[in-house]
């Protein structure tokens, strides 16, 4: 097996395991180069390069650069490494960008030209559901058909069918999660609501909801603040779920929950990196 398609069995691998990294391509190459067009490696957030190569330390550096920037903002970019004085024949300094290619200098002997495509390969974003009402099953079948990873923790008593989710715990505790930005929704329609309130403050997530009036949550609020919880902690979630769009059904509450997470999904994209701390 070559070693193109071993970094390629690996990409996949990893894209199942729902783990963030970047795929750098070398698209083109000019006078000597160590690695030539097609060339290919993929490297973690933590920059190390786990299979393939795209040669030596003439592009590693300005490479690893643009893969750790790649994956803060989630876009694509290309890094083109010169000699200098073909840097200053375009009018370009090492770390400038000009129509899309981000520039560096290439300092070693050889004097060749190296054009690296760096691809972000990210988890899909995770919603985590506490709960078995029929918001949050509508919630996860909805957010499952909109790309998102979804994990759907509720106590096996309360589930009256197997719900639409990649992944269905038994109780309010979800276990692993993917390293993603994450999304939480508790709707447990008055079923272990402190409870699951409490776990959903226990992980880290851009956005925590519950589905329930103003009046219900400020009574579970001073319940938290009672068992311990933050309440600056507490505050930051956000009741009713969902924007106010005059939803009824819970397909169209759990429809009004996902148009708020997409706003604060797209919001936050290019200012807080998607790869959420563990």
């Amino acid at each position: 097996m070559g070693v193109h398609v071993e970094v390629m069995d690996l990409v996949a691998q990893m894209k199942a395991a729902e783990q963030a990294f970047v795929l750098a391509t070398v698209v083109r190459t000019v006078s000597v180069t160590a690695a030539k067009a097609g060339a290919k490696a993929i490297i973690r957030p933590d920059g190390s390069i786990v299979a393939g190569w795209i040669g030596g330390g003439c592009a590693r550096g300005a490479v690893l650069k643009a893969a750790r920037e790649a994956l803060a903002d989630g876009e694509p970019r290309m890094v083109s490494v010169q000699p200098e004085n073909l840097l200053a024949e375009l009018g370009v300094k090492p770390g400038e960008s000009k129509d899309g290619v981000r520039f560096a200098s290439n300092m070693c002997p050889s004097k060749g030209t190296m054009d690296i495509f760096v691809e972000p390969v990210l988890p899909h974003p995770s919603l985590v559901i506490l709960g078995a009402s029929p918001v949050a099953v509508s919630l996860a079948g909805q957010a499952r058909q909109l790309g998102y990873h979804v994990t759907l923790a509720a106590p096996a008593s309360d589930l009256v069918a197997a719900p639409d989710a990649h992944v269905v715990v038994d109780g309010f505790e979800p276990g692993a999660l993917n390293d993603a930005r994450r999304f939480v929704v508790v709707s447990t329609q008055g079923k272990g609501d402190e409870a699951a309130l409490k776990q959903a403050l226990a992980i880290d997530a851009a956005y925590h909801a519950f589905v329930g009036s103003k009046r219900k949550m400020a009574a579970l609020h001073d319940k938290l603040v009672a068992a311990g919880l933050e309440p600056a902690a507490i505050d930051r979630i956000k009741a009713p779920a969902g924007l106010d769009l005059g939803a009824i059904t819970p397909e169209e509450i759990a429809m009004s929950i996902l148009a708020e997470i997409t706003v604060e999904r797209r919001r936050g994209q290019r200012s807080v990196n998607p790869v959420a701390r563990s």
